[in-house]
């Protein structure tokens, strides 16, 4: 199963060949789509998982200096609890699944939907605050920051979709979600795109787009305000630090 499609197939009225192009829906060789996210690789089984997990905290966050050290960072707890959450799910276990999630959410602040599908080698760094909802789907070697959520647009809109549609976003491979980064509804953020710190997006983001926040505007005494220019400003807002 793709993890661009966890729950549902995109519609396509008339289906075919993937490379024929569907009747009325614009003419040969038009412009792709703004977005586009590879599908993750296949979710290996859970040991390997695991494994990975471990071993990507390691690679990603300098304060851990060995994997006996890894074990204690508290958004792994979060991450191998929702591995094995998201399996009961899949097997119709809804109710062990929801209590293991909120097991996690209580001890680590990450709040992971046992339907969201996350792809290998993700890596959430401090975690306390990240939200990620049913139908979301995060491909492989992403990158978050605390307070990140992955959300849908509010339940005066969602529930007028039919069964089964899509509410959260798809976050493509090798993306880098900035602290306090919120991406809401049924959107697709490209591989390798970088969503800065405190930015929203509720719209597609291409591939390997920079997505950045207004940065903070200093005003010295009896002076006017200045926009901040210099590229550390631009710059800072791609992540946490």
């Amino acid at each position: 199963m793709s993890l661009l499609s966890p729950t549902k197939s995109e519609p396509n009225p008339s289906s075919g060949p993937a490379s024929a192009p569907a009747p009325g829906s614009g003419t040969a060789g038009a412009a792709p789509a703004p977005a586009s996210a590879t599908p993750a690789s296949p979710v290996p089984r859970l040991l390997s998982a695991l494994r990975e997990d471990l071993g990507v905290v390691v690679a990603r966050d300098p304060s851990v200096r060995s994997k006996k050290e890894a074990v204690l960072h508290p958004a792994l707890t979060a991450l191998w609890a929702h591995r094995i959450a998201h399996r009961l799910h899949g097997r119709g276990l809804r109710i062990p699944a929801r209590l293991l999630a909120r097991w996690a959410r209580r001890v680590t602040a990450v709040e992971i939907h046992p339907g969201a599908v996350l792809g290998r080698r993700v890596f959430i760094d401090h975690g306390a605050g990240v939200v990620i909802g049913e139908t979301a789907v995060v491909g492989d070697d992403v990158t978050m920051y605390h307070q990140v959520t992955l959300g849908a647009v509010g339940w005066w809109s969602d529930n007028e979709r039919p069964e089964g549609d899509r509410r959260h976003p798809v976050v493509g491979s090798g993306v880098v979600l900035g602290a306090n980064a919120t991406v809401l509804g049924p959107v697709t953020v490209g591989d390798r795109a970088v969503i800065g710190a405190q930015a929203l997006v509720n719209k597609d983001v291409p591939c390997g787009a920079r997505v950045l926040a207004p940065t903070a505007v200093i005003k010295e005494p009896g002076r006017r305000p200045e926009l901040m220019e210099d590229v550390f400003t631009v710059i800072a807002s791609a992540g946490s630090w």
